[in-house]
């Protein structure tokens, strides 16, 4: 058999994969995330950001403050 992993985008549609999976008596696990939701938020942003060219490149990692300010 195949194992399925699906990942629901809120409270709303994980309930009714847990319904469709009971009807069909279909066993399943859930685990919780170790992370902080926020967290995940805050590096799902950055990494847009970085997609987006929103960067700071730093040419000497030596002296980094001249290139901040």
């Amino acid at each position: 058999m195949e194992t399925v992993i699906m990942h629901p985008k809120n409270k709303e549609q994980l309930s009714a994969l847990k319904a469709i999976a009971k009807a069909l008596k279909v066993d399943f696990e859930t685990e919780k995330s170790p992370y902080n939701p926020e967290f995940v938020a805050r590096i799902k942003e950055n990494y847009e950001q970085a997609k987006r060219g929103e960067v700071i490149t730093i040419k000497d990692p030596k002296n980094i403050w001249p290139s901040i300010l």
